[in-house]
């Protein structure tokens, strides 16, 4: 009960600016050209920095066990499986609905809320892995979706589609900024100087703004819509896919921080590539954007307590 209340002391400050965020636009009527322009910051300027500058000093950092990927994808897979079986049983769904309902339940905001919680939650030493998960997590998870939804509707699948989303993850510029990183770590040329206080200045706005911009995205969409579908993507997301997680990687063996990262990104609340998802292949935006709020705010209890089970605080 002590690391649970020591943890929440810990991340309750993160989602109380994600509050910010959405108080900001809710109440205060802030304008939807705020929140979009600092997303893009957040997303083109303040966490490439932040990760460029970490991944550039790779020589330093901690080795990675690279079968996280393996746990954290596995256990993925497995739960979207799960998650279309419950969007026919439970719900009669096509298979285009199964298919989104299912990515709701493993699609995580790893990046807008996944990094700062890692970074505080865990310390610099767990980015590397955050990192790993996320060059290829769009890639990975946009191709599961639309292999599956493409299945669904003709039974064939477009090599042209995957090609097309692996250009948009490398060109990503989180993607390319870890990327680019990691080649200047592996050359060993440190920074000069100047460069690096500056891109140290900048990253260190990565953690508080990507919050603010989550609140401010969130306060956009309605949580009346599909309570049903919403609740379910809801447990889906914050209590199954943590468990195969965290299941896979006590299988693998894996060191302690890697486990604790995975199953901490694991335990992030939906995000928002599942709203575009559903509005690209035309279903359950209503139950997606629902589940975007709810499952950020039952996070904010679940999260502490996942990480408090799997030894998470430095």
């Amino acid at each position: 009960m002590q690391a649970i209340s020591h943890i929440v002391a810990l991340t309750s400050p993160l989602f109380l600016l994600a509050g910010l965020g959405y108080a900001l636009v809710r109440w205060f009527t802030w304008p939807k050209s705020i929140s979009d322009a600092l997303t893009r910051f957040v997303f083109a300027v303040a966490v490439p920095a932040l990760l460029f500058r970490l991944m550039s000093d790779f020589a330093r950092l901690p080795p990675v066990d690279a079968r996280l990927l393996i746990a954290y994808f596995g256990g993925s897979v497995i739960v979207f499986g799960l998650g279309r079986v419950i969007a026919l049983r439970m719900f009669r769904m096509d298979g285009a609905a199964q298919s989104v309902f299912a990515m709701g339940g493993i699609f995580a905001n790893t990046l807008l809320l996944g990094i700062p919680l890692a970074k505080i939650a865990l310390g610099d030493a767990a980015l590397p892995v955050v990192s790993l998960v996320l060059v290829f997590n769009s890639l990975v998870l946009w191709t599961l979706v639309t292999v599956s939804v493409e299945w669904a509707r003709t039974r064939s699948v477009s090599l042209a589609g995957f090609a097309e989303t692996a250009a948009n993850v490398v060109t990503n510029p989180v993607v390319a900024s870890i990327l680019a990183g990691t080649a200047w770590g592996w050359a060993g040329v440190p920074l000069p100087g100047i460069a690096d206080r500056t891109l140290e200045l900048v990253g260190q706005a990565a953690v508080p703004l990507s919050l603010i911009a989550l609140g401010m995205g969130l306060a956009e969409f309605d949580v009346r819509n599909a309570w049903r579908e919403s609740t379910a993507i809801c447990v889906l997301k914050l209590a199954v896919q943590p468990i195969a997680v965290f299941a896979l990687a006590r299988l693998l063996e894996l060191p302690a921080l890697e486990t604790q990262a995975i199953v901490l990104l694991a335990s992030m609340p939906v995000g928002a590539n599942v709203y575009l998802m559903a509005r690209e292949f035309g279903a359950l935006p209503g139950a997606i954007a629902a589940s975007l709020v709810l499952s950020t705010a039952v996070a904010a209890v679940t999260t502490p307590v996942v990480l408090a089970l799997t030894g998470g605080s430095h």
